[in-house]
């Protein structure tokens, strides 16, 4: 169960993103007379990319489009924030070399890497930016759902992603959350990492 952080709490697993939310949110202040700026437009947009992974994932859907359409009529350059959204340095492109060799993958269709604090040092790449690389290897024929495992000094930063089995209880149950097809935890030792990926390979096996 996720802990309560306020008085309101706003949920929505339909929804694409935070961005589409706030864009949803945008209609209340719009009968009040506010609009969107380019600048806002650009980041709400930059949003909804990221969260669909360019508007492949399942959470896409029509009013997704929709709002897509309507935040690039404000005039901002789609390809200067596409090449600023998939720019990546030299470090992080060998790191993502090294995941794709070493990558596993389970019968049941689930993915694991195991990234350490060693690996990172030797790679000059920190847990931060290993996240950007969390979608390597979605594309991969047969996977279900995958982890990554992230060292840092103090715990074990647990990226989650899904192609079908909903993931966020099993986030929920390690310290963490998320929606259906992307979550995070963390653990706070490699045994505690084995355990969940047992259970993510049982998610993966019954769905």
């Amino acid at each position: 169960m996720v802990d309560d952080y306020g008085d309101i709490a706003w949920v929505d697993e339909t929804a694409s993103s935070t961005s589409e939310m706030i864009c949803d949110l945008f209609l209340e202040f719009e009968k009040e007379g506010g609009r969107i700026t380019t600048e806002a437009a650009k980041l709400l947009y930059a949003g909804i990319v990221g969260d669909t992974g360019r508007f492949r994932f399942p959470s896409t859907t029509e009013k997704t489009f929709q709002w897509a359409g309507r935040l690039v009529k404000k005039g901002f350059s789609r390809q200067e924030l596409y090449d600023n959204l998939y720019e990546k340095s030299l470090p992080l492109i060998r790191l993502e070399g090294y995941v794709l060799l070493n990558v596993e993958v389970s019968p049941s269709g689930a993915g694991v890497v195991y990234l350490t604090k060693e690996k990172l040092q030797e790679f000059g790449v920190d847990s931060r930016e290993a996240a950007n690389i969390v979608n390597t290897f979605s594309t991969l024929t047969g996977i279900k759902a995958w982890v990554f495992f992230v060292e840092e000094p103090d715990l074990i930063r647990v990226r989650l992603r899904s192609k079908g089995p909903a993931i966020h209880h099993l986030a929920e149950r390690y310290n963490g959350g998320g929606h259906p097809m992307a979550s995070g935890a963390h653990v706070y030792s490699w045994d505690e990492a084995k355990e969940f990926l047992r259970e993510l390979e049982e998610l993966c096996k019954n769905y």
